[in-house]
């Protein structure tokens, strides 16, 4: 059984983009980029809402031979899992192994999961923040970036309380940390 899994990087004061929406302040080292690809890898699909999707879709395009070995790592991981994008105002994916749909379904998503080999990934705070309201997302990972940026694009949605299990964490060289936690369930 799989599970429904955020991934993401934030600022130290909870945010995945400044005010501005740049997130430069998060681009990670050769060490903290490889450990991503391996923390992600084992997603065979992927979750975006249109914000993110849009950002994203640069990995199906970049010049392999131009990336760093850990972009090109994780353009090919990007480029081989599937990918689902939610959005009621995007007509149409230009990405290879996409399909658009218009609703966030959490039966239908947990079900993906549940029958899943492994997890599946959650891209974007927004789109996160539903899947923990719905009550289907399983797992937060987050990589913390050694910046207070002051605002921005939170992480998850102001207002959502999840109580969280740790289950992994890493700190880097450069002064990244890596927080992996599990959702607890009702009490």
């Amino acid at each position: 059984m799989g599970s429904v899994t955020y991934f993401n990087s934030a600022s130290l004061d909870g945010y995945i983009a400044g005010p501005d929406g740049r997130w430069d302040w998060a681009t990670p080292d050769a060490e903290v980029h490889a450990f991503v690809n391996e923390l992600v890898a084992p997603a065979r699909t992927h979750l975006y809402g249109r914000k993110v999707y849009d950002v994203m879709k640069v990995w199906d395009d970049l010049s392999l031979e131009d990336l760093s070995p850990a972009e090109r790592e994780f353009a090919l991981q990007w480029r081989d899992a599937g990918k689902i994008v939610y959005s009621k105002t995007l007509d149409a994916v230009t990405t290879r192994r996409t399909e658009l749909r218009t609703d966030f379904d959490p039966v239908a998503v947990r079900a993906m999961a549940d029958a899943a080999a492994g997890p599946i990934a959650i891209g974007g705070g927004q789109l996160a923040s539903v899947a923990a309201r719905a009550g289907v997302l399983d797992e937060v990972h987050v990589v913390i970036a050694p910046a207070h940026i002051g605002g921005g694009v939170r992480f998850l949605d102001a207002g959502l309380r999840l109580d969280l299990e740790l289950i992994g964490e890493r700190r880097f060289a450069n002064g990244f940390v890596y927080l992996g936690y599990r959702v607890r369930r009702g009490k």
